[in-house]
């Protein structure tokens, strides 16, 4: 009994520590290091702090979000992003993300970059 108890508070540690370090490994970044990273970190996931500019519900089983951040220039200034989640435009978001290049889901929606599985967590 006391091998047992000792493998599960092992375990328990080796779980926590490893859950920790994931948290703190998450990478952030702004929407212009995005644009410029993008092939870098496509199959990564990230963090982008922004504010909501449009929604779209409910498209292929998707919530669609804009996220912006005020960098970036013309045209790598606004982040497409996908989730379960939705949010009002104005709403400031913490985005945690898959970042996806040159996605193709059909019916004419194609995105040379777009964040996908994202978890929207407002940010106060």
């Amino acid at each position: 009994m006391g091998k047992l108890i000792q493998y599960s508070v092992a375990a328990s540690v080796l779980l926590c520590s490893s859950t920790w370090v994931a948290a703190e490994s998450m990478v952030v970044k702004t929407v212009e290091q995005v644009y410029a990273e993008q092939q870098a970190l496509s199959g990564q996931r990230i963090v982008v702090k922004g504010s909501v500019t449009k929604v779209n519900n409910n498209i292929m089983g998707k919530n669609f979000l804009h996220i912006h951040d005020g960098t970036g220039g013309e045209g790598a200034d606004d982040l497409t992003v996908t989730s379960q989640q939705t949010a009002n435009v104005g709403d400031e978001l913490s985005v945690e993300a898959l970042v996806t290049t040159d996605r193709d889901f059909g019916y004419g929606y194609t995105y040379s970059l777009i964040l996908e599985e994202a978890k929207l967590t407002p940010i106060k």
